[in-house]
């Protein structure tokens, strides 16, 4: 196997559902989401337990914040609370760029992709969105404020959405648009 020439050329013939090259792949991105998501489980349990259980909570929080440092990312997680996610979100593009608001509510089988903002509107934790089973949101959507988006709703590339999205409902981005002033005849650009 050589490692120059094309691009991915040094990849071809992985086996990415190999336990040994997830391993790899968990190293290399800092990422392992079964790990990651059972650390995180762990920290926003409201068990209090006793001083072992809050240096374990205190080391966990370091990790997954170092997680999130390292893609550039926040889920939303704090000691004794944080985003509340009923299933394991799908990442298609990594955790890179996605930031979550600790106050939302998502759910099952959703698809976030690269660049997500899922935040409240910074007047109260009541005043963040909830985000029903099977949604997707593509890369670079914006969520926030008090907003319900419903199930199996699409969010576009950049959309930004702040209002109630019915189930189903696709919702994209609007059409660039380039104003053009006219120029007077008296005035002179240099």
């Amino acid at each position: 196997m050589r490692f120059y020439g094309k691009y991915g050329e040094c990849t071809k013939g992985l086996d990415y559902k190999n336990k040994y090259v997830k391993i790899l792949m968990g190293i290399v991105q800092q990422y392992n989401p079964s790990k990651y998501w059972r650390m995180r489980e762990f920290v926003i349990s409201e068990n209090s337990g006793g001083v072992l259980n809050k240096v374990i909570k205190y080391w966990y929080l370091y990790r997954i914040k170092k997680m999130d440092a390292f893609n550039n990312a926040s889920m939303g997680t704090n000691i004794g609370f944080g985003a509340v996610f009923d299933g394991i979100p799908h990442f298609p593009h990594g955790l890179y760029g996605i930031i979550v608001t600790p106050y939302a509510k998502i759910g099952k089988e959703v698809r976030i992709f690269h660049q997500v903002t899922i935040g409240d509107d910074g007047r109260g934790k009541e005043n963040a969105p909830i985000i029903h089973d099977n949604v997707f949101i593509y890369p670079g959507a914006k969520v926030v404020g008090k907003c319900e988006i419903g199930e199996g709703a699409i969010i576009g590339a950049n959309a930004v959405v702040s209002f109630d999205v019915p189930p189903y409902a696709i919702v994209t981005a609007p059409k660039p648009t380039v104003h053009i002033k006219e120029k007077a005849d008296n005035e002179v650009h240099i």
